[in-house]
């Protein structure tokens, strides 16, 4: 028979994590909520940058940028992998680092030189623990990344792409499509010649535009191409950690569901414990009447 003290020591237990579960629900719920606003209000930036871009490209101008024009060969690879700093969040770090060593394995085999730089104490642990060498690893992106630290990544990536040290760099995280879907999926930013599927398709629904370029379409370009990478990327980490609050307050919710019914389990085992010592101890008590009697 189970001892009563100790199922109502762990029931009790199990009550104060169904607290803490319940906790970090609320708060994944709250950062979820802002998270996912400025998520939205950067892919409406996001599209329309990436449609001027695209406009000025194939706008008939005698210019290009090296930004926009694929490499005839790629020989050199880097591959950005966005995961979280915490745990607790579900299969949503190992969604993504599955499809980023996918990726990762087609690259190593197609290129001479790959370099692999993480975002995440999550990822950068796991790739480790594989034997993987990083080139960089980044720590210091929580639910709230900051535009300013991004853009110091993507400097550092376009850099590297207009001086030939990476022919490619492709992203792997998890992309945010509504609230009830996230796709781990991996993106080509570099060269920007690869554009969103759906932007493309925006694009191409609207009219041909006809631009005056003042003072020339080179300064343009040279302005805006950068500012659309750094933005694209930009949105990478923004979607990355709406779907990370996603994830955690769709986790806590599980777990503090289990947690409610391991408790309604472990009082139907102490009340049966309970009412059983009780009639036993009856019992004891009937049996020594009768033998006083």
């Amino acid at each position: 028979m189970a001892n009563i003290r100790q199922l109502d020591k762990r029931r009790k237990s199990i009550r104060n994590i169904r607290k803490i579960t319940r906790t970090m629900e609320l708060i994944a719920t709250a950062r979820f909520k802002k998270a996912m606003d400025r998520a939205s209000a950067a892919t409406d930036y996001t599209n329309r940058i990436t449609s001027i871009v695209r406009d000025l490209a194939s706008s008939g101008a005698e210019v290009s940028h090296p930004f926009l024009v694929a490499r005839p060969t790629v020989q050199n690879a880097s591959l950005l992998i966005l995961t979280s700093n915490r745990g607790l969040c579900g299969g949503y770090n190992g969604s993504v680092l599955r499809t980023a060593i996918q990726r990762r394995g087609e690259l190593a085999s197609e290129v001479k030189v790959l370099n692999t730089d993480v975002s995440g104490k999550r990822g950068i642990n796991a790739l480790r623990f594989r034997g993987v060498e990083l080139s960089e690893a980044y720590t210091q992106f929580d639910d709230e990344p900051k535009y300013d630290e991004v853009a110091k990544i993507a400097d550092g990536f376009l850099n590297d792409y207009l001086t030939g040290k990476i022919d490619r760099l492709d992203v792997a995280y998890t992309k945010f499509l509504t609230s009830s879907r996230q796709v781990a999926v991996v993106q080509t930013l570099l060269p920007l010649a690869s554009l969103d599927e759906e932007s493309t398709a925006k694009v191409e629904q609207s009219a041909k535009v006809d631009y005056e370029f003042l003072p020339s379409a080179e300064s343009i370009l040279e302005e805006v191409v950068p500012a659309s990478f750094r933005v694209r990327l930009f949105k990478c980490f923004l979607d990355a950690a709406v779907s990370e609050q996603i994830a955690r307050m769709i986790a806590m919710k599980s777990a503090t569901e289990n947690a409610g019914d391991m408790i309604k389990q472990l009082s139907r085992t102490y009340n049966r414990a309970r009412q059983s010592k009780i009639t036993g101890e009856i019992m004891e008590i009937i049996g020594g009447v009768e033998a006083l009697s």
